[in-house]
This record gives C-alpha cells, structure tokens and sequence, in this order.
C-alpha cells in the first residue's frame, strides 16, 4: 500500500507566529498517528522557523509511527540526528531567504561531500533519503553514494498545475514518472512530496515505484476548516483510488 507521510512544520509556523505554546505540533502529529499516518515528516531548519529542537525530542519520545527527519545537509544537523537516530533521514536544500524548499538537492556536483557526509547515518542506523528534483544525474549520484530512498521533489508539477501552464505540468509529471522507473531500477526505494493536493496528488499517487508521499502544507491548511482527521481520510482516499 502506498504509505502517507505527514509533515507537521506548518502547526509549528501558527504556533511560532504568536510565540505561543500552541498549537503544539507534537499533538498534531498524534493526531495523525491515530488517523493511519504511516509516519511523521518533521524539517528541523537551521533558522529554526517552525520546528525547534525541543519538538524533535518529544517527537522521538512520543510516536509509535517512524519519525523521517528533514535537515540540511550540516555538522550541526548530522549531531542532532545521530544523537536520536530516528528511523529516517532526508536531507534537503535550505537556503534561510526561501519561503519553502525551492528545488532539489545538488547531489551530482557534491557527490563527495554528501556522500561522506550521509555515511555516518547510515552506520548509525538511520534511513537515507535524499530530495532531489526529478533529474537523470542526480538520481545516479544518489545510488552510487548509498542513499537508501531519493524523494521527488513534485513542487515544479503543481506549481504548473495551479498556474494554468499545463503543457509543462504534463512535461514534469512525465518526467517524474520516468525518473520513478529510472530510480527503481537503480535500487532506490522511491517517495515524493511538496505541494501535492486533492486536485495534483493522483496522477504522482499512480506511478507504481512510488512507495511514499510525503504531504504538509495542504492537509494542515485543510484541516483548519474540516479536521485533521478528514482530512486525511480524503487524501488516503484519492490515493488508494489512484493505485488500484
């Protein structure tokens, strides 16, 4: 079954928005749980925009579903990560101008780097997926570093999607479909994520190397009208709908 992460940063923004103790993101995160998250996304940013330090310890301490812990690809993050050794890694760009992740990880220009710098996590215990854009050497520079997963970055397809450019979200979604086929055949467990929504979710929900979608923004934004719980239900709906 295709599994549905959820990210929970964007309880962490409401709440950071007043310098409040809520709404409390690890509470969301159980809340998910009991609605059949097959795990919790959690991005500790160097900023510490959303998502602070004390959240990742009460995560690890709280969740009975994996914890897949975002971070950039820094010494302060590597610490911080083998110190809990959650049951996944991603590691993601980050620039602090940003609103949101921009694009994929630059892995073939940096294969060294990354690839000593994901070693260490590895060893320990940990899951290694690595964010990429749907891109032929980023892909490769992902398998011959050891990464476990790489994540598809899917921001660009629903970026065109909501702007009416739909020649080129048919363009992107076919190579996202291509490089889910390349990726698999490489070895890679294969997941994607970022901007997904009712309206874009199936057609990525479809590609049968999938195994997971990692989804935010949008089911946190919903879930302020209808529940997170709902929510959740729609969305595991539309993709179960599109796998079978």
């Amino acid at each position: 079954m295709l599994r549905l992460g959820v990210n929970i940063d964007h309880v962490a923004t409401v709440r950071n928005a007043r310098g409040s103790a809520y709404p409390d993101p690890v509470r969301a995160a159980k809340l998910a749980e009991e609605a059949g998250a097959d795990g919790i996304t959690a991005h500790l940013r160097e900023d510490r925009r959303h998502i602070r330090d004390a959240d990742i310890d009460a995560l690890m301490e709280n969740l009975t579903v994996p914890l897949n812990f975002e971070m950039a690809a820094t010494e302060e993050m590597q610490k911080i990560a083998l110190r809990h050794v959650p049951h996944a890694v991603c590691i993601v760009p980050e620039k602090r101008e940003e609103r949101t992740t921009e694009g994929g990880l630059e892995v073939a220009r940096e294969e060294n780097r990354i690839g000593d710098f994901i070693a260490p996590l590895r060893e320990a215990g940990c899951r290694v997926s690595l964010f990429v854009a749907a891109d032929r050497p980023q892909i490769e520079s992902a398998a011959r570093i050891g990464a476990q997963v790489v994540e598809l970055h899917t921001g660009a397809y629903c970026d065109f999607h909501y702007e009416g450019r739909f020649d080129e979200r048919d363009a992107e979604l076919e190579r996202l479909r291509e490089m889910s086929t390349y990726a698999h055949s490489l070895g890679l467990e294969v997941h994607a994520g970022h901007g997904l929504t009712y309206e874009t979710v199936k057609p990525v929900a479809a590609f049968p190397e999938v195994m997971e979608l990692n989804i935010g923004h949008f089911l946190i934004a919903e879930a302020i009208f209808v529940g997170l719980g709902p929510v959740m239900a729609e969305m595991r709906r539309l993709m179960d709908e599109a796998r079978a």
